[in-house]
Parts: C-alpha cells; structure tokens; sequence
C-alpha cells in the first residue's frame, strides 16, 4: 500500500512540474485557452447576431442598412480598444517630472514586457506614455534593460556591462523586477520530486544575489532610489487549488522585502494584490503566466503611485 502511494505521489507531482514549465517557458504561437473559453463579450454577441440575421434576410436588408450596422459595431467596438489598450494613466493627468531625470529599468521578462500586445515594452512603456503625455516635448525615456528567463546570478552577470553599469551610475531611479526565475529554477532542477522545502533552500542563493544586486547599484550611484517590484502568483490560474504555490510566491517577497529593509534608498512595490482573482483578465492569453497589456497598466498604476514624489518636479 505505501509503494502506490509513492507511485501516486510521484505522478501528481511530474504532472503539476510538467504543466508549470510547460505554460511558464513554452509559448506557442496559436495556443487556446487551457481553462474553457471565456464569456462571450456583448460586441461578438452582436457580430454573431448580426451575421445570423443577414443570411436569414438578405434580401430585405439593404445596402445602406447594412453599412449602418457595421459602423455601429465598429464604433463599439473602437471604443473598447481604446478603453483596453490606451497606455496612458488617466490619473496621472497634470503629472510634471523633474528636468534631466533619469529611469533605469532592469530584470526579466516583466521588465522586458513579454505579453504587451501593443509590443511598448509593458509597465515601462507605459510609464514612459503617461509621463511624455504631460510634457510639453515627447522626449522621456526608461532606458529598459529587461531580458526574458533572468534570474538573479543572470542579471548580476549583466549588471558588469559597460552599457548597463554607465546607465546605472547616471540614474536617478532604478526599477527591478526580479525572482520568478530563481523560482522556476528549483521546478525545473527538481522536476520528479518538487516539495516545499526545496524552495525554502533556494530562497538562501536568491537572498544573497539580491543583497548583490543592491550593492552594487549602490557602488555606482549611492544616491539612486531603487525600487524592487515585487512577484505575485503566476501558477494561480493552473493550480488555486494548491496553496503551497502561494505561499512560495508570499515567501519570496518576504525575503525581498528583508533585503530592502537593509539599504535606506530601496523600497518595495507590491504587486501579488493585483492579479489576485483576475487572472483571465490580466494575464497574456497565450500562457496566463505573463500579464496582458492590461495587467501591465496596473502594475504601471502602482509603480507610479511609489515613485511619484521622487519623480516630481
């Protein structure tokens, strides 16, 4: 009895390590929805019906009418994309940054913007719009150092390049996002038998390469304010059934947040609250691991929310 219910185990935990990494690393280019297909919005409601009634009554419809329902639909539908896939942060109308101020953005691929349909570079594309929309010149920009699968030690490595290390040393905010790969890592290297205590030993390498990274922006610039965005739970929508996963992702910032409390210009930027129940609308449609364009906006919206008063004229 105790060999199958090793064997059982065994199974469950190959095949959750296998959906993990197979959604986290693997993005297809034509991938549905693994959950079902989410409800039918009122504007393909109206195409469908649309469609239905022309073929039941061509005859009777015509041209003009036909041209007045298109235009219809498409006014609606222009106004949903532009409601969705507007950068700009409307509430930051009236915002004014400081002259000759300088952001660098550094980290995976949350930095990078992996899941912006728009292709603006995510949260900092955003950040950058909304900002440049209330200057009299478009001229602002994030120098964006963001790579896709970096982990810690990856982006250390990095961070002794001449581009990156000048850029530092000239900033006058730094953003990071980094961490969700350390996590992948230990699924990944422990694909047969994952537990929770694998994790909490991976969290030692990770608490050292942050305290690195800290320390060596600091080195360049020991006046820059640094902000650390932190993680929130990219295995909810495959496995809120599974509380360990959270409570891994709730680990992790904790340790994040030990880090900062030891440098006097770092702060943390909580995230995990964002996406906490709005997984299908927030998260990019082809691995519901990385956010969408939307989910971007918001985490723009809690960046700027910190960062405001160091930015400000």
């Amino acid at each position: 009895m105790k060999i199958w219910r090793w064997v059982a185990s065994v199974l469950l935990t190959l095949t959750i390590a296998f959906f993990i990494i197979a959604a986290f690393i693997y993005t297809p280019d034509n991938q549905e929805n693994p959950k079902s297909p989410p409800p039918q919005t009122e504007t393909e409601g109206i195409e469908k019906e649309d469609k239905l009634n022309d073929n039941d009554e061509e005859s009777d419809v015509n041209e003009s009418g036909n041209e007045a329902d298109v235009n219809e639909d498409e006014e609606t539908l222009s106004g949903e994309l532009r409601e969705v896939f507007t950068s700009v942060i409307e509430s930051a109308r009236g915002l004014f940054v400081r002259q000759d101020l300088d952001v660098v953005a550094i980290g995976d691929s949350l930095t990078q913007g992996v899941g912006d349909s728009t292709d603006n570079e995510g949260y900092v594309g955003i950040l950058e719009d909304t900002i440049n929309s209330n200057q009299p010149l478009e001229t602002f920009d994030i120098a964006n150092y963001g790579v896709r699968g970096n982990r810690t030690d990856q982006l250390l490595e990095r961070m002794e390049t001449e581009e990156i290390s000048q850029s530092l040393s000239e900033a006058d905010v730094v953003l990071i996002t980094i961490g969700a790969n350390d996590v992948m890592k230990v699924v990944k290297n422990n694909f047969a038998s994952l537990n929770y205590e694998q994790f909490q030993e991976a969290q030692k390498g990770y608490k050292e390469h942050l305290n690195e990274i800290f320390q060596r922006v600091e080195r360049l610039n020991p006046d820059v304010h640094i902000y650390l965005i932190g993680l929130y739970n990219p295995f909810e929508y495959y496995f809120n059934n599974i509380p360990e996963l959270g409570q891994i992702m709730s680990d992790w910032n904790r340790v994040s947040k030990e880090v900062i409390s030891n440098y006097e210009q770092a702060e943390f930027i909580p995230i995990k609250d964002i996406f906490l129940g709005a997984e299908e609308e927030l998260l990019w449609k082809e691995d519901y691991f990385h956010p969408n364009e939307k989910g971007y906006k918001r985490i723009a919206e809690r960046v700027l929310e910190y960062i405001r008063p160091d930015i400000e004229q």
